[in-house]
This record gives C-alpha cells, sequence and structure tokens, in this order.
C-alpha cells in the first residue's frame, strides 16, 4: 500500500487543487471555480504562506546549477534550508544568504522531513539516498531530476515500499529562470504532497499537477522538448540554407519566430484531426501535396544536410505508400506511432 493514497470524492474521481491540478475525470466548471477562488485569495495567503514557510524546514540534494537556483529561492523566501553536493564549493553562496551546509547526504536527510532532490541523472539517485533507505522512512521526497517515465514510476515504488512519500518533477525552465514569470514545473506522483507543499512549490514557477501516475510529469517533461528540440533543428536547418547566400542566422531568426510562432496556431486543429482518428476530414493539406523532395534537393544543392527535412519526408512517405497520399499531413503521426519494421 502506498503511503500516500489520494483522497477521492464518492464518484472516484480525483479531488481539484486549486493551483492548477489537471485530472482526466476533473469537471472543467468545478475546476475553473477552484482556480478562480484560488487566485481571489492569493493576496491574503501570501503573508500567511511566508511565515509558513519561515517554519518549514527543507534539505536539497544537489547543487548543480539548476539545484542551487531551486535552493536559492527557497533561502531567499526565509525557508531554513539545508544543501548538500557531492563536489565541495557549491554551497559557499547559499550559505552566505542563510543556507545550512550538510557534511553529507546522510546529514542532509536527517535534516528535514522535506527532501528535494536535484542529482545528475536516475542512477546518481539511487547511488546518494539507497544506503539512506531507513533514514528516509516516514519523509516526503521531490524529486526533480531528470528520468525516464518509467525510471519515475520505479523511483516512486521504491519510495512507497521504503515508506516514503513521492513527488516527481518535470522543470520546464532553465535555472536562470526559476522563480521569475514563464516557469513551470510539472509534477505527478503523491497528490498530498503536492497539496501540503504548494506553496513552496510556488516559489519556482507554475506548478502543475498531473496525477498519481509518477511517470506522467516526465512523459509530459519529454513530449514538450521533443517538440522543441525538433523546432529548434529546424530553425537551424533553415539558417543552414540560407547561409551560402549570406544570410545571417540572426536575420533569419527575426524572421523564423514570427512565422512559427504563427504556425502554432495549427496545433489545436492538428489535435483535433489525430484526435477524431479521421484523416480524410476537408481542409487538409494532403501528404501528396506535402512532399518534402524539393526541399531535400535544395539542401544538397545548397551543400547542406537535408536530416531534419528528410526525417519528415521519411514520416510522409511511409503513408504515401501504404496508400494513404490523398488524406491530411496529421496522418504522420501514425508512421510516429507505428513505426515501420
Amino acid at each position: 500500500m502506498s503511503p500516500c493514497e489520494p483522497p477521492r470524492h464518492p464518484g472516484g474521481a480525483h479531488l481539484g487543487v486549486s493551483t492548477a491540478l489537471i485530472s482526466p475525470y476533473w469537471p472543467t466548471l468545478v475546476a475553473r471555480r477552484r482556480i478562480e477562488a484560488s487566485r481571489n485569495a492569493a493576496t491574503t495567503r501570501r503573508s500567511s504562506d511566508m511565515t509558513e514557510n519561515h517554519h518549514t524546514d527543507v534539505s536539497v540534494l544537489g547543487l548543480g546549477a539548476m539545484g542551487g537556483a531551486l535552493a536559492e529561492a527557497l533561502v531567499k523566501a526565509g525557508l531554513r534550508t539545508t544543501v548538500w553536493n557531492r563536489s565541495a564549493g557549491k554551497a559557499d553562496q547559499l550559505v552566505a544568504q542563510g543556507a545550512t551546509e550538510a557534511a553529507s547526504a546522510a546529514e542532509a536527510v536527517r535534516a528535514s522531513r522535506l527532501l528535494i532532490v536535484c542529482l545528475f541523472d536516475h542512477d546518481s539517485v539511487h547511488e546518494v539516498l539507497d544506503p539512506l533507505v531507513d533514514d528516509l522512512a516516514g519523509r516526503t521526497l521531490i524529486n526533480v531530476t531528470t528520468t525516464k517515465p518509467e525510471q519515475a514510476r520505479q523511483l516512486a515504488a521504491w519510495a512507497a515500499e521504503a515508506g516514503i512519500s513521492y513527488l516527481d518533477g518535470g522543470i520546464m525552465a532553465v535555472p536562470s529562470m526559476i522563480g521569475q514569470p514563464g516557469a513551470a514545473i510539472l509534477y505527478s506522483g503523491c497528490e498530498e504532497v503536492f497539496r501540503e507543499h504548494a506553496a513552496l512549490l510556488g516559489l519556482w514557477g507554475t506548478s502543475t499537477y498531473y496525477g498519481e501516475d509518477a511517470g506522467l510529469a516526465s512523459l509530459y517533461d519529454f513530449a514538450l522538448l521533443s517538440s522543441m528540440y525538433v523546432m529548434f533543428a529546424g530553425f537551424m536547418h533553415g539558417a543552414a540554407l540560407l547561409a551560402p547566400a549570406g544570410v545571417p542566422a540572426g536575420r533569419f531568426a527575426k524572421m523564423a519566430a514570427p512565422w512559427l510562432t504563427a504556425m502554432t496556431g495549427e496545433l489545436a486543429r492538428y489535435a483535433e484531426v489525430i484526435d477524431g482518428g479521421d484523416y480524410t476530414v476537408p481542409g487538409q493539406q494532403s501528404l501528396e501535396f506535402s512532399n518534402l523532395g524539393l526541399f531535400i534537393e535544395t539542401s544538397a544543392e545548397q551543400g547542406v544536410s537535408a536530416e531534419p527535412i528528410a526525417m519528415v519526408q521519411r514520416l510522409i512517405q511511409h503513408q504515401v505508400d501504404a496508400g494513404h497520399g490523398a488524406d491530411g499531413f496529421a496522418r504522420i503521426i501514425e508512421s510516429i506511432k507505428h513505426p515501420a519494421a
């Protein structure tokens, strides 16, 4: 039995969180009302939240660029913060601001009931925490180390067996954004932990909860970052195409940014087609018309690699070869969901 069984109402759905709890079973009207109530009460709560923070003990394990930024936000908010890092020297600035440096991971764990872990990878989390499993029992662990969804689920199972309340987080920000507008962190796992520490989590950025499945935050994280990296690769391919013509990347960026922003308006339309499962609905650009052969030829003529655009062409061609050339462009998702053997 998990040490963190989320509360349910009689209908079986998860109770909503006042700060953007997301659940497929959550009534939209109730969600909006709760969010509005949360916003209306935010001003009156802020003072009490900060006072409460001063009585919160928290330990941060891992002081790389991101871990250091998370710890700094906690220290600046007045939380009693213990910090630890495997290599020396990373805690000096935080100590100067009021943090306490632990001499060991064990000391950091014993110092607080709430632990924030931001280490190099999944293996690092186990290397640091496995020897301390007895000390961790009864404590709360919020892991924001980058892990695969299955690794997050494994850590949640490990934590449950050890009597640790576990929340997994995916950070949608760079270190300099922590505590600033635009920073967002996705969470999944123990709903009780998310509720209890909502004020603290809000110090880092907008917090969104995605459900009990500890792997969901990581999955959303990977999905969003995959979209980002493919977009960046497309921009860089465009910049490479223009470079032989003497066009600097900076000039192209000024053109590409508003163009790409405008194109994001198509995402909802593509999503509607994908969710409906009918790629023949009117108004779509067909796969045959979307053939990118000329793009690939132009890349060769410009002396640059066509790899980013060739990847898309392969997805298109797979569906055309299967007899779906007249279907809409959104059908390439079937090539992604069902890769050729």
